[in-house]
């Protein structure tokens, strides 16, 4: 079976079930964890918001619930929203406006504040993630160096909050489970998976086999196919994307 489809998904969350791992949410984690084995699903909604919505949908008919992040306006679909919602799972806010302000920060945390209105226009947004915008020069997780998030009433940043929690961290981002394409998408202090582990048929046999106590997973779902076409336009995306990386980490 071809990696990255929404049937190879769900083998992996049927492996972190099998595994006796619980499911939780950022916002969970973050005020209520779940003693012994956790996992922490989060779902970075960059494009696609209909793959969100099938994966969601996938997730519930196997009882597990995860945190989808929706960026604004590009995945900020009110009708999708509600319908995750729907499901159990949590939403948050995929917020990217240092990037847009192009670093001036008085005008980032207004935007900040006037997306975060809309969204919770719809919800009742607790937890929020940045957006790597990787063809930005700036780091949209620094804006919290001169503001706090928690004057917003948020109680987590899903990478700064996350941060030295002992969870091993792995993402999908460049269409591996290893590192090798990853930008931005990292957590300070987490553990990581074996360098074994590139393919989601890897990962499910380390959770399998060894895994560990806490598991922290981000995953995008316009990256999971749900046809051959779909797959064939993701995997090209993939590969354009990852060797544009390669030439960023390069000159930097």
């Amino acid at each position: 079976m071809r990696d990255f489809t929404m049937a190879k998904y769900g083998e992996l969350c049927r492996a972190l079930l099998g595994a006796s791992y619980t499911p939780a949410t950022v916002y969970q984690y973050l005020t209520e964890p779940p003693g012994g084995r956790t996992v922490v699903l989060r779902h970075d909604v960059d494009r696609k918001p209909e793959n969100a919505l099938k994966m969601a949908e996938l997730e519930h008919a196997l009882g597990v619930t995860s945190t989808y992040y929706f960026r604004h306006p590009y995945t900020f679909i009110p009708e999708i929203i509600e319908q995750v919602l729907s499901l159990g799972h949590e939403v948050g806010y995929h917020y990217e406006v240092l990037a847009k302000a192009k670093g001036d920060y008085e005008k980032a945390i207004g935007l900040f504040a006037r997306e975060l209105e809309e969204f919770r226009s719809l919800c009742d947004v607790r937890t929020i993630c940045m957006h790597g915008s990787p063809l930005s020069r700036y780091d949209n997780r620094d804006l919290w160096k001169e503001y706090d998030f928690r004057e917003f009433g948020i109680a987590g940043e899903a990478y700064l909050s996350m941060a030295g929690n002992g969870l091993c961290y792995l993402t999908d981002t460049g269409r591996t489970w290893g590192a090798k394409h990853s930008m931005r998408d990292a957590m300070p202090g987490a553990g990581a998976a074996p360098p074994s582990v590139a393919t989601t048929d890897d990962l499910a046999r380390w959770i399998g086999s060894a895994g560990e106590e806490g598991l922290y997973l981000t995953v995008h779902p316009e990256r999971w196919a749900v046809d051959r076409s779909e797959w064939l336009i993701s995997y090209s995306q993939d590969a354009v994307a990852n060797f544009g990386k390669s030439i960023l980490i390069m000159v930097q």
